[in-house]
């Protein structure tokens, strides 16, 4: 099994302002989450957070530690989120086999030593998007179906940020230590998500944009809120956030993101809203 693992350090935003178009994407950007029989992984060093891409095409792959861990396995230390972004497939935790139909999602408690991610078909793979924080306790691992999901509407037409989230793994829905993740989507005719935007310096973030025609991109802003940088993406490509950061985007057509999220809280409305007309 291949696995391609990259490491990302932490910048600060003195760091941050200096920076060129690529120099933005070089440390924030993550291209190539799906390769065919592939792991791809990004260690975060903002709250530890790994972002990972997992493509089972011909043959089943398992999901193995890495030297940033310093550990026997993967999740001896860590829990883990998985939402399946492609076709069908499955996943085999410790032997116990939970299928993942189509944006359906898998909380996996710390503990579990054996991950391993399967496709229906071949010609219709899977594409299993997973996020993994550090993690001070074990809870039982737990499939997150599209009924089973917290849904909130936000946003209005007038605004064009109208759109509908979908929080998959919440303490509200699953027991968790730290991490969260969640799915938003926009609806016809609005374009911009996380707008009025704002900051948490208690957490970081990552977004990862889906449902993007080849065509088309998302323009992802960050940077304080007075000193906004913007990154131009395409489908199935992730941005970290960091914790002093905006994240916001604008796209050319419809699409979704999923939001991952880890640090101080798992208190979903803590955030610093920034006034629209305050930004720069």
């Amino acid at each position: 099994m291949k696995q391609n693992i990259e490491t990302r350090y932490a910048a600060s935003p003195r760091e941050v302002k200096q920076m060129d178009t690529q120099g933005l994407r070089d440390e924030f950007l993550v291209e190539d989450l799906f390769t065919e029989d592939n792991v791809k992984l990004v260690y975060s060093h903002y709250d530890r957070y790994v972002i990972g891409g997992v493509s089972p095409v011909n043959k089943a792959i398992s999901l193995e530690t890495i030297d940033q861990l310093k550990s026997s396995y993967f999740l001896e230390r860590r829990e883990l989120g998985v939402i399946n972004v492609g076709e069908a497939g499955s996943v085999s935790v410790d032997g116990q086999v939970y299928e993942l139909g189509h944006k359906e999602a898998l909380y996996i408690g710390k503990g579990n030593k054996e991950i391993i991610f399967s496709s229906k078909s071949s010609s219709n793979p899977a594409l299993f998007y997973i996020n993994s924080t550090p993690a001070h306790k074990t809870y039982p691992t737990k499939k997150i179906g599209l009924d089973d999901v917290e849904v909130v509407e936000l946003g209005t037409p007038e605004t064009s940020n109208a759109r509908t989230i979908r929080k998959y793994i919440v303490n509200s829905v699953v027991d968790v230590c730290q991490l969260q993740m969640g799915m938003t989507t926009l609806k016809s005719g609005s374009v911009w998500n996380t707008m009025p935007a704002h900051v948490h310096d208690r957490r970081m973030e990552v977004y990862f944009y889906l449902d993007v025609p080849q065509d088309q991109a998302v323009s992802h802003f960050m940077g304080e809120p007075t000193e906004t940088r913007h990154v131009w993406m395409a489908n199935h490509q992730a941005i970290i956030s960091p914790p002093w950061s905006i994240h916001s985007g604008a796209g050319t057509s419809s699409y979704t993101f999923i939001w991952g999220m880890a640090g101080e809280n798992l208190d979903y409305g803590d955030m610093d809203v920034c006034a629209i007309n305050e930004l720069r």
